[in-house]
């Protein structure tokens, strides 16, 4: 699915007028009845009241449209606009005439007015700001979206949460509304997926309000959110005559005195995600339990006993997968040196051997074209530096795949995959899976899938999404508390029959 910037968003509503001969006002009216049929369909006539906090922009127009809807309907509500400025669009004046002929009195609010009471049993629409805004809302206004945070009933925003940028931080918390559920119209939103800023966003939900196809379709965008139809599209079926030889080799290096379990971990994700042959290279203290855990894997030692000194090995895998549980000492630094100089093989770089090359940034300059780095928010942050918000993380993550032409996944709530100018959010995954392993099982997919012949880029998305689906499917069954990255391993399988099941509902992927 699109994520589309601000800019596009207005010139999708633009193309659209154009391409289907209609009026602004129409759009909205569009925008509106979306939003009451979703109100409708979950409150069937409740007796509930609705209170609607609406701006004086096109985000408070759809805000009047929406009350309009809900007066032929029979509903309680009243309006409140929040009176920021004397700049009206002409949308907004339009369904203000429309409400007035109808008897329905708005309240306006300014930096004067008295907060309303508004009890906990009642519902807040949230209509203030929309994508447009582009400065700190006034303090009496911020004054406003305070009250809506501290009152206890369900608050629903309209496309944004208001007080939100769609492409920078906000400044001050206190300024920005905590949505419940946010509607958004035809697209998610960035924001929606950043950790600055998703808080705000609680659950979400798209509202197909009739933009172009044709214009969705041939805009170009840097932020996609992961679809599962998209995977199965380019999805590698076996043929009945394979042998193990034609899914790969899978060489995992790692490990060290303690840190053997990581090893295990990815060595058991990378066979049971399809690699057709897995060789471990560790320590000399990794061979009993390797043997002994994973019996389906070769195992190679080093020289060293405890941590690894000179990586040696005569086999050409498919794919190595590096750093899990390595430790970094002096000689390991210099055993992964000596490997990134030597090797032409395809990589996935994680752990320590991310923390081993941001102590050699040289390093990258060496490492195979489209190789995988895996970092979580700290070893990134040993690689791009400290950044000022999530925008500029991202912007200095891509800096550093085109510098290096590798793939980047950032690991976190909403895993995001990063090769040049694009970048993939994955929707699958919750916080049980922030559990020892679970990055190491990620690695192993990763790598299986790579040594199955996927491209990289490809293979870092999917294999994201299977581990985050995996992981839903194993919480579904033993809780967030209880689930451990065996649990995940041991759910790859039924994440794999899940890729042609019933795409997932909107709800089931927020």
């Amino acid at each position: 699915m699109k994520i589309f910037s601000k800019k596009q968003i207005y010139n999708a509503d633009k193309f659209t007028l154009k391409d289907q001969n209609i009026e602004s006002i129409e759009l909205m009216e569009r925008a509106s009845l979306a939003l009451f049929n979703w109100l409708h369909s979950r409150l069937e006539g409740k007796p509930l009241k609705l209170n609607l906090f609406c701006g004086i922009g096109n985000n408070g127009g759809d805000g009047l449209a929406l009350a309009r809807h809900l007066w032929e309907h029979g509903y309680a509500f009243q309006v409140y606009i929040v009176n920021y400025s004397e700049n009206r669009s002409e949308d907004f004046l339009s369904n203000l005439k429309k409400l007035k002929e109808r008897k329905i009195w708005p309240e306006y609010m300014n930096e004067a007015t008295a907060l309303p009471e508004i009890g906990a049993e009642e519902i807040i629409i949230d209509a203030i700001f929309g994508i447009g805004l582009n400065r700190n809302p006034d303090v009496w206004v911020a004054r406003i979206i305070k009250y809506i945070n501290d009152n206890k009933a369900y608050t629903l925003s309209v496309d944004v949460p208001s007080g939100l940028f769609l492409d920078r931080k906000f400044e001050d918390v206190e300024s920005v509304v905590k949505a419940h559920t946010v509607l958004s119209f035809q697209f998610p939103k960035l924001i929606f997926f950043l950790p600055d800023t998703s808080k705000f966003c609680g659950t979400w939900e798209i509202l197909d309000i009739g933009l172009s196809t044709k214009f969705i379709t041939d805009t170009e965008v840097d932020f996609t959110l992961i679809d599962k139809a998209d995977l199965i599209e380019k999805y590698r079926f076996r043929d009945k005559f394979s042998h193990k030889g034609d899914f790969g080799h899978s060489l995992l290096i790692g490990g060290s005195y303690g840190k053997i379990g990581a090893m295990v971990l990815a060595a058991k994700a990378c066979i049971g995600s399809g690699s057709g042959l897995v060789t471990a290279y560790v320590p000399q203290c990794g061979y009993l339990p390797l043997q002994t855990a994973v019996p389906e894997v070769m195992v190679i030692t080093d020289k060293g006993e405890n941590d690894l000194q000179n990586i040696d090995f005569k086999l050409v895998p498919s794919v190595i997968g590096i750093g899990m549980g390595m430790g970094t000492s002096d000689k390991t630094g210099e055993a992964l040196t000596q490997l990134i100089k030597n090797s032409n093989s395809p990589m996935v770089i994680d752990a320590d051997g991310l923390n081993l090359i941001a102590k050699n940034m040289s390093l990258l300059e060496q490492i195979p074209s489209k190789t995988v780095l895996t970092p979580h928010p700290g070893e990134l942050k040993r690689l791009i530096g400290d950044w000022e918000d999530d925008f500029d993380k991202i912007e200095k993550t891509k800096r550093l795949s085109k510098s290096s032409d590798c793939i980047i996944v950032i690991k976190g709530a909403y895993t995001m995959i990063v090769y040049l100018e694009k970048s993939y959010i994955n929707s699958t995954g919750n916080p049980g899976m922030a559990t020892a392993g679970s990055g190491d099982v990620l690695s192993g997919i990763i790598t299986s899938l790579i040594a199955q012949q996927y491209e990289p880029l490809f293979a870092s998305i999917l294999g994201v999404y299977l581990h985050g689906r995996a992981g839903d499917i194993a919480a579904s069954h033993l809780g967030m508390e209880a689930l451990t990255a065996s649990s995940i391993i041991a759910s790859l399988g039924t994440a794999f029959l899940d890729l042609f099941s019933k795409p997932n509902t909107q709800n089931e992927t927020t």
